[in-house]
């Protein structure tokens, strides 16, 4: 509607001198008007000039004021004749009409305010204000002054009106045909195509971004963890079982039963199905043998140790249960020295926090040969730690169940100012190895650490829940830049 009035108007007309006034006209919201305009005028059916007005609006109390009077005059109706004490004229009007009103009503020396009681000093008052305002709100002639005065009140806010004049343009026609967008197979066998006309491509506008994957900073952090394994001559472990059994979780390791890691407190037990059926039998046995009377150079720890414990399922609480598996395997071959590493999810059942979740990932890294030693370890720390960017590391002696010696490792973070605990490592014990299998002169070294904390420092994030979980934010994953381990 608003288009064919604005095209059928030129079309008897040189110009449109005023959008507003010809809004009016033919009763028309002028910001529809405008909207069309602009249409219009991308096109060039008319050329548009802005026109700009200053008019002055009234502000919420202004508008108050023009509606209920002024707070001085309303003050000065509730004072009587005869006068009325302070007290009671508070209680007659509005807090704000008579902390207002006083003021103006004394400037106006229409009042006096005495200690005890108010009392009038004319008997009649006129409400310019309120005059004023209502002419403002008409839009009708106010001088200068009276609108200075509005102002330093806050009555009155300059408000600027934009419109647009127009004229004819180049392209003007008395009624536009629709651009057409897309050439279809219908505009093909009909032949309208031929009367069609087709909107410009704007070769310039930007087309919508294109969406694609985004790599979780865990998975990004593990990609350069694998690598670095790799490099080193390294074997991922299979990781797919997250379920496993008491037996390769804990006894194989030699761990107590007693533990306190194996209670329910600390662990996450499987309802169904609660056991496992599948344990080889005579490695079982053995290590019964060495929990219960020990052996291999130990006492073992001299209890009765049960088998309904060994066959609990679980979530597996860390992947050396993993490797326990695989060097069980190696030891029904003939002997070959292997490096082999994991990364992969485990779970247990700790209080949620900022640093602790009730599942995370995992970092091991066992090597396995004939003669090694504590020397070796460390220095294939120092070689491991190095890739990661950590060139100072610290050694503190420690216990595990399954490895002596043990040692935690620490690294001096730049950032924090002081030593962190990054690791934990060792030399898997006797009676853990022998029972498998292996000959009496091989050695296993192994260390392990999580993957979120080095993930968390490289990408400076303080609470793991914005790192894993329901409550990471997508954006991250988008944001994030490609992880650089060591540089």
């Amino acid at each position: 509607m608003a288009e064919e009035a604005i095209l059928g108007y030129l079309e008897k007309n040189d110009e449109i001198s005023d959008s507003g006034e010809f809004a009016s006209q033919t009763k028309i919201d002028h910001n529809e008007i405008v909207n069309i305009i602009k249409s219009l005028h991308g096109f060039r059916l008319v050329d548009a000039q802005d026109i700009k007005r200053e008019k002055w609006v009234l502000t919420d109390e202004g508008n108050l004021y023009a509606a209920a009077g002024s707070p001085e005059v309303r003050l000065f109706l509730a004072v009587p004749p005869e006068g009325i004490s302070r007290e009671e004229l508070q209680r007659k009007v509005d807090p704000s009409v008579y902390k207002i009103g006083c003021s103006q009503a004394v400037k106006n020396k229409w009042l006096e305010m005495g200690k005890q009681q108010v009392s009038r000093k004319v008997q009649q008052v006129v409400d310019t204000v309120k005059d004023l305002l209502t002419r403002v709100q008409n839009e009708e002639a106010v001088s200068q002054a009276d609108i200075d005065s509005l102002k330093r009140r806050k009555l009155v806010v300059a408000q600027t009106w934009k419109g647009y004049s127009l004229r004819k343009g180049p392209n003007y026609v008395p009624k536009r045909k629709k651009a057409a967008t897309d050439l279809t197979r219908e505009n093909l066998q009909r032949g309208d195509w031929k009367e069609l006309e087709f909107k410009e491509y704007n070769f310039n506008a930007k087309g919508q971004p294109t969406e694609g994957g985004h790599l979780h900073p865990l998975l990004k952090v593990r990609r350069q963890l694998q690598m670095i394994f790799l490099q080193m001559g390294f074997e991922e472990m299979p990781t797919n079982n997250f379920v496993e059994s008491s037996f390769w979780n804990f006894d194989a390791l030699f761990q107590p039963q007693q533990h306190p890691a194996r209670d329910s407190h600390d662990t996450f037990f499987l309802q169904t199905p609660s056991t496992t059926k599948m344990l080889p039998e005579d490695y079982v046995e053995r290590v019964k043998g060495v929990h219960e009377h020990g052996g291999y150079g130990s006492r073992g720890y001299g209890y009765d140790w049960k088998r309904e414990e060994a066959n609990k399922n679980l979530l597996r609480t860390h992947t050396t249960a993993v490797s326990s598996r695989m060097l069980y395997l190696l030891a029904q071959k003939p002997f070959a020295p292997k490096k082999y590493y994991s990364i992969d999810r485990v779970f247990r059942n700790e209080a949620v926090d900022r640093t602790h979740l009730a599942e995370f990932h995992q970092i091991e890294g066992l090597v396995c040969d004939r003669g090694l030693t504590l020397g070796d370890l460390m220095g294939v720390l120092d070689d491991f730690f190095s890739r990661l960017g950590m060139s100072n590391l610290r050694y503190k002696p420690t216990y595990n169940p399954y490895t002596e010696p043990s040692m935690e490792i620490f690294s001096y973070h730049e950032g924090f100012d002081k030593w962190v605990e990054i690791g934990n490592s060792g030399m898997f014990r006797p009676e853990m190895l022998l029972p498998m299998g292996l000959p009496d002169d091989v050695r296993v070294i192994a260390w392990g650490l999580s993957l979120e904390r080095p993930t968390m420092i490289l990408y400076g994030i303080d609470n793991i829940r914005d790192l894993f979980g329901h409550k990471v934010d997508l954006g991250l994953m988008k944001r994030n830049p490609i992880c650089r381990l060591g540089i």
